[in-house]
């Protein structure tokens, strides 16, 4: 009788639903699929293919409640970003709350900033970089000008920069030392004293994508999905995620935003419409 018993939990054991199950029988509702049609159109079955495949391919990412990756997943459907880590545009992270609860968020890729500013049409150069040591900076006060000048003594960085300029005329240079850039991680960064943090491992880069947040967030031109994007976005942001991102679990309290750099847009600016991004 034991053994009959035993054999028969086993049985119901086996047919408790996986993860990945789960996440298709949400999917498949019909309120999920109007969702994605509505905002994907003809690219919402090779979208909704996507989400099972990053899901699939993550065991952190399957602790996280089903419903919520999906949510998550929408937010970068409704910016027309995919969600493919290896393509760098978006990326659904696993973060644990104080809580101990699992819980994904979407983050924006360094890529994805460039593409949103793109699809505006308003900028004519858009560019990030290091700026090494030798090399002069000149700051006009007044203007808020920033030149560079001569050439690099050293590969050792000093600082870095974002430039833009739009079709208007209209330019802007944030300019960060290493100094404050490594301030500003320490402040905003929760996983920044981990040994495999972004920071510790490729600062370079992550300092970058900083100074083009800040360039874009508090001089670029907002669009909607711009702003959308902004909102949705942390400041652990980029490499770190690259590298980490459905791959570890970064635990930090998950209700903590970073608010510094999340500016409305202007009252009198006006948006334009936005043509589709990257296929899926």
């Amino acid at each position: 009788m034991a053994t009959a018993k035993q054999n028969g939990n086993s049985q119901v054991a086996k047919r408790q639903p996986s993860p990945v199950d789960r996440l298709k029988m949400q999917l498949n509702a019909d309120s999920v699929q109007e969702q994605f049609r509505n905002t994907l159109k003809e690219n919402a079955g090779a979208f909704t293919a996507s989400v099972i495949d990053l899901y699939a391919s993550d065991t952190y990412l399957q602790k996280c409640n089903p419903n919520l990756v999906i949510m998550e997943c929408l937010k970068a459907a409704t910016l027309k970003l995919p969600i493919n880590k290896q393509l760098g545009f978006a990326y659904i992270v696993p973060y644990k709350n104080k809580n101990g609860e699992h819980i994904p968020q979407f983050q924006l890729g360094y890529k994805g900033y460039i593409q949103l500013a793109m699809r505006t049409g308003q900028y004519k150069h858009l560019n990030a970089g290091v700026i090494y040591e030798g090399i002069d900076i000149t700051r006009n006060i007044l203007t808020g000008e920033i030149e560079f000048s001569g050439e690099p003594s050293s590969d050792k960085p000093q600082g870095y920069f974002a430039y833009l300029e739009m079709l208007n005329g209209f330019t802007k240079t944030v300019y960060m030392t290493k100094e404050e850039m490594i301030a500003h991680a320490k402040r905003y960064s929760k996983s920044y004293n981990r040994s495999t943090s972004a920071w510790k491992t490729n600062f370079d880069e992550m300092a970058q994508k900083t100074a083009m947040r800040k360039l874009l967030s508090k001089f670029g031109y907002l669009s909607t999905e711009m702003i959308s994007a902004l909102s949705s976005d942390t400041e652990d942001i980029d490499d770190e995620i690259r590298q980490e991102a459905n791959q570890e679990i970064i635990d930090v309290e998950y209700d903590v935003q970073d608010t510094e750099e999340k500016q409305a847009p202007e009252p009198e600016q006006q948006t334009i419409p936005i043509p589709k991004g990257p296929g899926f």
